[in-house]
């Protein structure tokens, strides 16, 4: 899932302090021939079960759980392509084989988004939940820098955990601007040579010599979140490689990631004021308010009490000992678009209400505060987030951060808060990427397939839209509905995606899914409707799980 780091991202425009290089536009490089790469090109992948040591402190019986099932092997890919002589590193690609041989149809490449993320798990995640699965081999990778390689990226950064207010006091900013600059003091003081070559273009061409290393003259595609960025310029880079291709929940094909940020808190607002309005017409329920307006001046009521008394969380996070103000808009920004879930925001601020008279949470929603922290957890690694990010600029006018943080914190204030708007390593950033963003063009392969929801608040609905109209691709929207990856997740979406990669069937060039279900609690004067409110909090988001799964990236291990 493309979101912003839990530690601190920063970038910029200008480069700080170094020696400007020209930026070459991207291109594929990918002619063995000319370019000096035919020994990559040249590899054939050895296929074993995966054997791959255990983290420490982590169970053996568990990780090899979670291989089991998947063959493994590794490609050789230059760390320059621009100078293939030197320096290679080592591609983790993971196999699921396609479950009935007889209707073998090729390889479907996947990717769970990030950046930063590994996609080594994302292929026994995919061959449980979808028919494509009987058909194509399922293969993912572990993109370079990323966790399981040999040359992983890293950022030094310091123990204490940075500052992340959602609502920042003035003093707070000036704290998370100098944060970001080290953080890329940091990323650059460990990142070494390595770090201005991780970029996505990189990627995608990794992805095409693992594509040759198979023996496949083209390959299939389902990217998740980031992954529609890189499917996208994948395509660009090597349209005849390129056969169906599915974008779910896609970035913007033209945003800055700084303007994708920002978006984010836009989209999570406009979850929150659809989630106020439905607690408002169910005022007898949840006595919150009988408008919008009163349910949000009740949330900001609360805010302000936990601020000056945080109740404290015994039994979770070690990172977070107390429900505070911070916390409470983080959780009403994660949870309000999940329209399953509203029942149980409203249930939580109630329960935030008397906790703050008994000085205490009750057990239950101890234990439903740690289901949603899971559920939330981040995934993104090291440095890889930080230097994908810096191959756009972002913006150099430190004022121009400091002016979006205060409009944040004061009209966007849910989820990230004024965090999505503020500095990141790349602010700073100390390298000039090598080559420019990739030109997105669909030209050379076939016409694929865009999906994404009404009210994503990590890619926002507009991002999707654009790319499909950039690509020329069909769209499926995912009406009144807050998901972020839809595949799996949504039948209506699931059956077109699975009609598409196994038959080659698109649906209409634009066409409609129902969302999730919002909770079946009956507005003030309704007869209908079987409410679903009460008993244990923990248990209701325990049944949702059950009903209405996560993304399938948000499982890796």
């Amino acid at each position: 899932m493309w979101k912003r780091y839990r530690t601190l991202r920063a970038i910029s425009a200008a480069v700080a302090g170094g020696t400007l290089i020209s930026m070459a536009p991207a291109t594929a490089l990918g002619e063995p021939a000319s370019t000096g790469l035919s020994r990559f090109y040249g590899q054939q992948i050895t296929w074993a079960p995966c054997d791959v040591p255990a983290p420490p402190g982590v169970p053996i019986d568990f990780w090899k759980q979670q291989w089991a099932g998947m063959d493994c092997g590794t490609v050789l890919v230059p760390m320059n392509y621009r100078d293939p002589g030197g320096r290679a590193l080592e591609i983790l690609v993971t196999r699921v084989k396609a479950k009935d041989p007889a209707k073998r149809q090729g390889s479907l490449v996947v990717n769970p988004g990030g950046p930063g993320v590994s996609g080594v798990f994302f292929p026994k995640m995919l061959a449980g939940r979808s028919a494509a699965a009987e058909s194509f081999d399922i293969i993912g990778f572990n993109p370079r820098g990323t966790r399981f390689s040999k040359d992983e990226l890293h950022c030094a950064v310091s123990d204490q955990e940075p500052t992340r207010p959602t609502r920042p006091t003035d003093a707070q900013l000036a704290v998370i601007v100098e944060e970001a600059r080290q953080r890329e003091e940091g990323c650059r003081q460990a990142g070494g040579e390595l770090r201005q070559h991780i970029s996505t273009a990189n990627t995608a061409r990794d992805m095409d010599l693992v594509r040759a290393a198979m023996g496949e003259r083209k390959i299939n595609y389902l990217g998740l979140s980031y992954g529609t960025y890189l499917g996208a310029v994948y395509g660009s880079l090597f349209p005849g490689k390129l056969n169906r291709s599915v974008l779910d929940s896609s970035m913007h094909p033209d945003w800055s990631y700084y303007e994708a940020a920002r978006t984010q808190g836009i989209a999570i607002r406009q979850s929150v004021d659809a989630w106020t309005a439905w607690v408002a017409q169910r005022h007898g329920t949840y006595q919150l308010g009988t408008t919008a307006q009163e349910v949000r001046a009740a949330v900001e009521k609360l805010r302000e009490q936990l601020e000056r008394t945080p109740v404290p969380w015994v039994g979770g996070p070690p990172d977070i000992t107390h429900v505070d103000g911070d916390l409470l808009d983080s959780i009403v920004g994660n949870e309000a678009p999940n329209r399953p879930r509203w029942d149980v925001l409203a249930r939580l601020v109630i329960q935030f209400q008397h906790a703050l008279t008994s000085g205490a949470l009750t057990q239950d929603t101890a234990n439903a505060m740690k289901i949603l922290m899971s559920d939330n957890a981040p995934r993104t690694e090291n440095g890889v987030f930080d230097a994908v990010i810096c191959e756009r600029d972002w913006p150099a006018d430190l004022n121009e951060y400091l002016r979006q943080m205060r409009t944040f914190r004061e009209q966007y204030p849910f989820g990230e808060g004024a965090m999505s708007a503020a500095p990141t390593a790349c602010t700073f950033r100390s390298f000039t990427p090598p080559e420019r963003p990739v030109n997105l063009r669909r030209s050379g392969y076939p016409t694929g397939l865009v999906v994404q929801a009404e009210f994503d608040p990590a890619t926002k609905y507009e991002g999707g839209r654009a790319m499909a109209r950039k690509l020329r691709n069909h769209l499926i929207t995912v009406l009144d509905d807050g998901s972020h990856g839809l595949y799996a997740r949504n039948d209506c979406v699931t059956r077109q995606i699975d009609d598409y990669l196994i038959h080659g069937t698109l649906p209409p060039k634009t066409s409609t899914c129902a969302g999730a279900p919002r909770p079946d609690v009956p507005a003030d004067g309704q007869q209908t409707g079987a409410s679903t409110t009460g008993g244990s909090l923990a248990e209701q988001l325990k049944s949702l799980a059950k009903r209405y799964p996560g993304p399938l990236g948000s499982q890796t291990a």
